[in-house]
């Protein structure tokens, strides 16, 4: 249990001081500097906040930094952001390089990338570069292990080597061979994984570039750029706003594709499905995953229209409302559920779960079925 003296420290850090705040708890010296950093983000009305000057806000940075843990420094790098105005910070290098760099972070630099001056731009290239490949590192091998796995395991072979063999089919293919007096199988039969390596299915990610989309759109990049690396899919990647931008060609290098994004523009879901329309070759052995909050700013009606005629055709499509840790997100709601009564699945997805997801899709299982053994809600019709 916390003894009274802790339980009255919380509460005297949560309060922020004051005559008011009814703890009559005095700080440490080194809880006055966490509080006089909480202080400087949100009693800035009446405190004078961060100040003006760019040393201030760089030795507030590296404050923070060390009271808090990465997460923690993160939600109060964002509350700096919206709630200061502090996007000058990101248009100076050395402000720039005392940021904590994530996701969130990555977002606001290419939503500000057209005007960062050319000092700042190379030291933002760096921060993405950054997290580009910490995600890199965290996701490549969940989404190579999920996908070749699920693909492998729908070409059999019957001269599998060791390490191909498809143990649990192989075993049950056998059971007449079992040898009572060695409590072993013969494996007279062995049943291995495929080695195919031309494209099995074609996985198009279809990505909202609007302003609400930003933490998505990074992750789609990086998503994007590993599966283009896996000979067995064709992937394709396209954004939109307001027009439509197939970014195919820049999935070799992530960076380069995040940077000639425009985030922040209007949304034509429906201009970027009939892209897509045209571009599919078959229909039947692909996956479409549509990227949105699906508030649709062309024609809704032909909108969806167009996403029935995918669906008719054979086409897998799957919305992702959102591709982020940032919770259950804003989206509209009868688009979603219009989707869902076309057999669409419409559903917010965590980085860490997307690899499991483009497995269950590749192997067509059921996505409501899927998202509810997650404790993932999706939309309903």
């Amino acid at each position: 249990m916390q003894s009274e003296n802790e339980r009255l420290r919380r509460w005297r850090m949560i309060l922020g001081g004051g005559p008011a705040d009814g703890t009559g708890m005095s700080l440490s010296k080194p809880d006055q500097q966490v509080d006089a950093a909480l202080q400087a983000l949100y009693d800035s009305d009446r405190t004078g906040g961060l100040g003006s000057s760019s040393p201030n806000v760089a030795r507030w940075l590296g404050d923070i930094r060390g009271y808090f843990p990465a997460s923690v420094v993160q939600v109060l790098q964002q509350d700096a952001l919206d709630r200061l105005n502090l996007r000058r910070m990101l248009l100076e290098p050395e402000l720039l390089q005392a940021a904590e760099p994530n996701v969130h972070l990555v977002g606001s630099l290419l939503a500000l990338s057209t005007a960062l001056p050319a000092q700042t731009r190379e030291t933002a290239r760096a921060v993405v570069r950054q997290v580009v490949e910490a995600l890199l590192r965290k996701l490549t091998n969940p989404t190579r292990q999920s996908v070749l796995g699920s693909l492998n395991r729908s070409v059999r072979n019957r001269r599998p080597r060791h390490s191909e063999i498809d143990w649990p089919r192989t075993i049950r293919a056998n059971l007449r061979h079992y040898q009572p007096a060695y409590r072993t199988v013969i494996p007279a039969t062995r049943i291995g994984y495929g080695r195919r390596r031309s494209a099995l299915r074609d996985i198009i990610l279809c990505v909202d570039q609007s302003g609400s989309m930003a933490s998505s759109v990074v992750y789609a990049g990086v998503f994007g750029a590993v599966l283009a690396s896996l000979p067995a899919v064709q992937t394709r990647m396209v954004v939109f706003d307001t027009e439509v931008v197939d970014l195919s060609d820049e999935l070799r290098d992530p960076v380069d594709l995040l940077f000639g994004l425009q985030l922040g523009g209007g949304t034509d879901i429906n201009l970027a499905l009939g892209y897509c329309q045209s571009v599919i070759r078959r229909p039947q052995e692909t996956i479409l995953v549509l990227i949105s909050d699906l508030y649709e700013g062309g024609n809704q009606d032909e909108m969806l229209r167009r996403a029935a005629a995918l669906v008719g055709a054979g086409v897998q499509v799957i919305a992702l409302l959102a591709l982020s840790d940032d919770g259950a997100p804003a989206y509209h709601h009868h688009n979603a559920a219009v989707f869902a009564s076309m057999g669409i699945p419409a559903f917010a997805c965590t980085p860490d779960l997307f690899p499991d997801l483009m497995a269950a899709a590749i192997n067509r299982h059921d996505l409501g079925r899927w998202a509810a053994s997650h404790d993932i809600v999706a939309a309903r019709q």
